[in-house]
């Protein structure tokens, strides 16, 4: 018989052998390590080409009914804004009421509180400058009305683009046209002023002074409190309201026919322009700008930069990020 072998030499020795040949194995030529399948960065796996498509943009907001809703009436130029020296009364206008002018390179432009309404407050000094659009009165609907609460994510959609708006009463009466009231922005508190001093008697003549009209008074309004951004609407006559109802009020903002789109994953940028990647026929990405219209929160209107043939990637170009310390630098020139 041979001599006794070493058990646990010969287990150590081919344990440094495997070790050495696993280690030759992983090393490639090129002296990088690649993961199994999986595409190298910067790759284009997804892509997709703009198409057309009728656009519709609809906001859902929560709302209640409210009795004498306060809602804001804007300035329609800029310029120098001149309350009228008597405030109206507080009563029900059967009509439109002058209340204010903006003065804009001598030509005035009235300020008027729609038909049904009255004088809520004024929220800005006499004869400060104002710009277009700008709240400068509060005004008070007589009756009911609707009012909802819009988040502040949502302003820039909404503002200026109500096309139209419906409503549905939460066990109630609905789809109805509810007409919107006034501007969405928030309104400082509006202030009613005082009535002015009654003019002079006249100096004595032997005759006894003639009576002197009474100023109109405000009522005893105390003006307005201040809101958030809300829009404000009424409901047709014929529809039944009850003070704290429950609303949902669905906005159509805007619409384009026939409108080229892309989906959103596509796009950086959300509001008035942004970026997409244009995949060449070498598959390399070229970040180009484009104009945004519309968005349905699934697609966006591209209304400029692109031709509508071109091949986009998916996800769309990432937004460069600032440099560390460029809070404190925003000019960018060292200090």
């Amino acid at each position: 018989m041979g001599e006794p072998v070493d058990v646990r030499r010969l287990l150590t020795g081919m344990g440094v052998s495997i070790a050495a040949i696993a280690l030759a194995g992983c090393t490639s030529s090129g002296g990088g390590v690649e993961t199994p399948g999986l595409e190298p960065r910067g790759t284009v796996l997804t892509t997709v080409k703009p198409t057309r498509q009728d656009l519709t943009n609809k906001i859902s907001l929560a709302g209640k009914v409210t009795i004498n809703p306060v809602f804001g009436i804007v300035a329609p130029k800029s310029g120098e804004l001149r309350y009228l020296q008597r405030p109206p009364t507080p009563t029900q206008f059967d009509q439109e009421t002058w209340v204010a002018t903006v003065w804009r390179k001598g030509k005035p432009y009235s300020v008027e509180i729609p038909a049904g309404a009255t004088l809520a407050g004024r929220l800005m000094e006499d004869r400060s400058d104002v710009t277009a659009g700008m709240p400068v009165v509060s005004a008070r609907h007589i009756g009911y009305g609707i009012v909802a609460d819009i988040d502040s994510a949502l302003a820039y959609r909404i503002s200026g683009a109500a096309k139209s708006v419906e409503g549905q009463i939460k066990n109630g009466p609905g789809p109805f046209k509810c007409k919107p009231l006034g501007t969405i922005a928030a309104l400082p508190a509006g202030t009613i002023p005082e009535p002015p001093p009654a003019s002079p008697a006249p100096e004595a003549s032997g005759k006894a002074p003639e009576p002197q009209p009474e100023p109109e008074s405000p009522g005893g309004a105390e003006g307005s409190e201040p809101t958030g951004l809300q829009l404000v609407c009424t409901a047709p006559s014929g529809v039944k309201l009850i003070n704290g109802a429950a609303v949902t009020l669905n906005l159509v903002t805007g619409r384009a026919d026939n409108a080229m789109v892309l989906p959103v994953e596509a796009i950086a940028g959300t509001q008035g322009r942004g970026k997409v990647d244009v995949v060449g026929a070498d598959r390399e990405r070229k970040t180009v700008d484009v104009v945004l219209g519309l968005t349905d929160g699934k697609v966006v209107q591209i209304k400029s930069g692109l031709k509508g043939d071109e091949t986009i990637a998916i996800p769309g170009p990432n937004l460069p990020t600032a440099a560390p310390g460029a809070e404190d630098n925003p000019s960018g020139i060292p200090g």
